[in-house]
Formats: C-alpha cells, sequence, structure tokens
C-alpha cells in the first residue's frame, strides 16, 4: 500500500480512471483546479460531460469514504465545474456529477460507483 495520503489517493484515482476508461469513457482531464478546489477526473461519456469525485479509503473508523462527500463538498465542486464549463463551452453536451469509492488497498479493494451521485438546485 502506498505509505502517505497523497500517493494514497493518487492509486485510487488511477484505480477509478480506469475504471471509467473500462465502462467506455474518455478521460478528459485529471486533477482540473481551479480557484477553490480540484476536480479528480473530467471524463466524457457520450454526450455528457462527466465530473468524478474520487474517494479513497482503507479504513472505515470515521465512516465510509463517500460520506465525505458534504453539501459543502458538493457546492465547492459545481463551482469547479463551472469554471471548467467556461474554459471550455460547448452547447452540444450534458453534465452530470458521479462519485468513485476505491474501497481497501492495492492488494485488496472494491469499488462502489455512483452515477449521478448528486444534484445541486
Amino acid at each position: 500500500m502506498p505509505r502517505d495520503k497523497k500517493a494514497f489517493g493518487k492509486w485510487g484515482e488511477e484505480i477509478a480512471a480506469r475504471f471509467l476508461l473500462e465502462r467506455g469513457m474518455i478521460i478528459l482531464e485529471r486533477n482540473f483546479r481551479a480557484e477553490r478546489g480540484e476536480i479528480d477526473l473530467i471524463a466524457q461519456d457520450g454526450q455528457v460531460v462527466v465530473f468524478v469525485e474520487v474517494k479513497t479509503g482503507d479504513s472505515h473508523r470515521f465512516g465510509l469514504p463517500e460520506e465525505r462527500i458534504t453539501q459543502s463538498k458538493q457546492r465547492q465542486l459545481y463551482k469547479i465545474a463551472l469554471a471548467y464549463l467556461q474554459l471550455h463551452p460547448r452547447d452540444d453536451v450534458d453534465y452530470r456529477f458521479d462519485v468513485v469509492v476505491v474501497d481497501g488497498h492495492p492488494r485488496d479493494y472494491r469499488i462502489r460507483y455512483y452515477p449521478n451521485a448528486f444534484y445541486l438546485w
């Protein structure tokens, strides 16, 4: 298992990217940064731009990894997604927010996938 938190997170993002590629998505960006933070992966699924939050965990002491995606985090991701869409305007696509959870460690992990994980009104 990667020794530090950053390397562990990068490992999880790589697993998540492969998972999405296997499902026919195209990875457009990794670690897209804007003023207020970062979106782990941006993919295209047909005519849909998919903003993907990846959560990697190997302990449930503090709850499941996906439980760390609070409403505040969702609003932050939405703002970053808007920044991406302003830089890459396209009228012919929709967008959504997905979550990929990589739970475990390199020798034994499970993936949980939540397409359309949340909506902002």
